[in-house]
């Protein structure tokens, strides 16, 4: 990676802690002649640096770097998606599985960085599409899953699943959530859905509380296409992107999702052990 001419912060909301670290790499970006801009939810920016939206940041940026959660990180996943620009993640939140530096290897992973001593990893994202009638009413991108599941007073939905032009089976469920790799470790790892490693070309669909115990998860390829048909009439269902956007679905609506062709691209540690963050972060003993 190359030093950046423009770095771009993001910062989770309403997080004290992202002013403070704010300053400190507005001082390293100082010393070295590169522009950097903070995006507006921070007060009393520090002397030398640009306010500007999250947008502005993601169009006009070499280097975008979170300072947040898991949360921030995947809202900059949509905002950044197919650009190419590397994120760099400093963990303000509590799990962090994206957000991969703690908060006082914030300087040393700008620094590794730019001299080129960390990986970019491509993340895969999802491209989803809602059909009504024939025609588009909803569209979007996700970095870790997108859940059709019913309201809070509904009751079971049913939903028939195709990939490709093969019927898989009707679920009879609270939901169905479509995960990524990196989306395996959130909702569809609570539902029972499998860990899936990231850079694995695969892609789960993980039932919600089935009411046909059989219904078990399913890993397919990425080249897969999920078609959805809704046939729930009455209630309330709604389709989410890794849970902070989406839309309420309709009964014979038809909902596509597919491996989508843009990709979110974090900064990662040559030496990352995968394995090792999974038993930091569930806990895992080894006995």
């Amino acid at each position: 990676m190359q030093l950046p001419a423009r770095l771009g912060i993001i910062t989770k909301p309403n997080e004290p802690r992202a002013g403070e670290l704010a300053a400190r790499i507005a001082e390293w970006a100082a010393d070295r002649e590169i522009n950097l801009f903070v995006n507006d939810r921070v007060q009393d920016l520090p002397p030398g640096t640009f306010s500007a939206s999250a947008r502005e940041i993601a169009d006009n940026c070499d280097l975008l770097i979170v300072l947040g959660g898991d949360g921030t990180m995947i809202s900059t996943a949509r905002l950044v998606a197919g650009r190419g620009i590397p994120v760099l993640g400093i963990n303000l939140g509590t799990l962090g599985y994206l957000t991969e530096f703690a908060i006082d290897e914030a300087i040393p992973a700008l620094e590794y960085a730019v001299r080129g001593e960390y990986e970019i990893e491509q993340r895969t994202m999802l491209a989803w599409q809602v059909l009504r009638d024939g025609d588009q009413v909803g569209s979007g991108t996700a970095l870790n899953d997108v859940v059709v599941n019913k309201s809070t007073l509904a009751r079971i939905i049913d939903i028939d699943c195709w990939v490709g032009a093969h019927y898989v089976t009707g679920f009879r469920a609270d939901g169905l959530i479509i995960a990524t790799p990196t989306g395996s470790t959130a909702y569809n790892l609570s539902a029972g859905g499998p860990i899936i490693a990231p850079g694995t070309d695969a892609i789960s669909i993980c039932p919600i509380c089935p009411h046909t115990l059989t219904n078990r998860p399913l890993v397919l390829p990425f080249t897969a296409e999920i078609r959805l048909q809704m046939n729930t009439r009455e209630q309330e269902v709604m389709l989410t992107a890794d849970g902070q956007t989406g839309m309420p679905l309709m009964a014979t609506d038809k909902v596509f999702i597919r491996k989508s062709e843009k990709t979110f691209n974090t900064v990662c540690a040559k030496d990352r052990d995968y394995f090792e963050i999974l038993r930091n972060k569930l806990r895992w003993s080894g006995r």
